[in-house]
């Protein structure tokens, strides 16, 4: 089992489809006019408690955008603000850990954007107005679409896991989808990927998807990092 745990299934990659809406059916809506090409605004803020997906978000919007041709670039991979293209665009996750140089840079960045026909996608865990920023980056930032993306319910993850469980082809008791949920990681992507490997021990020991099972997995987990 120990050595097993050391290939843990990798979290599938995150898409605007295998994101579970929840409370969220107005963000989504919106995410995916941004990528269609078919919202006017392009500037928009998403916040949220951990857990909440919105770097999920994130990245499936910019991998989207990124798939339809557009130049797509993360603050902070080295790329100078005057460097780049006023057409581009521009993802930065968790806005609330910018230091001083990064605000400005991410200043920099909002005005080049808007001077021309760039996209700005950034997250942070509380709404503008309580982000520790600059005022006039503050301001950047509240000037586009906010949106709040709410965490799932308890019960809408616990759903969320049986129905990706059932989409794999096996069923996930509920005792072991409420086991996963009080001690392992509370993102949904590492949740899948707990399933998916309990799917794959299942089947390598000839064994049932139990709380044992899923026992055992955590524990491997947990001596594994």
């Amino acid at each position: 089992m120990k050595q097993l745990a050391l290939d843990l299934a990798s979290p599938p990659p995150p898409t605007l489809d295998n994101f579970v809406v929840g409370d969220n059916a107005e963000v989504i809506a919106a995410l995916r006019a941004l990528v269609r090409g078919e919202h006017l605004e392009r500037f928009i803020y998403l916040w949220g408690g951990e857990g909440s997906g919105r770097t999920h978000l994130l990245r499936a919007v910019l991998q989207a955008l990124r798939e339809s041709g557009k130049t797509v670039r993360l603050q902070g991979d080295g790329v100078d603000a005057g460097e780049r293209a006023a057409d581009e665009v521009v993802g930065s996750d968790d806005v609330q850990r910018l230091d001083a140089v990064a605000q400005k840079e991410l200043f920099n960045i909002f005005n080049i954007l808007k001077d021309g026909a760039g996209v700005l996608l950034a997250t942070g865990d509380v709404p503008p107005a309580r982000l520790p920023l600059r005022p006039d980056l503050l301001t950047r930032l509240a000037s586009g679409l906010v949106y709040e993306v709410h965490a799932l319910s308890e019960n809408d993850r616990r759903a969320a896991l049986r129905d990706y469980a059932a989409a794999r082809g096996f069923d996930l008791p509920a005792e072991v989808a409420d086991y996963l949920l009080t001690r392992a990681p509370r993102d949904l992507s590492s949740l899948r990927a707990l399933v998916d490997t309990l799917d794959r021990l299942s089947l390598e020991q000839k064994r049932a998807i139990t709380v044992p099972l899923a026992r055992e997995l955590l524990q491997a987990a947990r001596q594994r990092g």
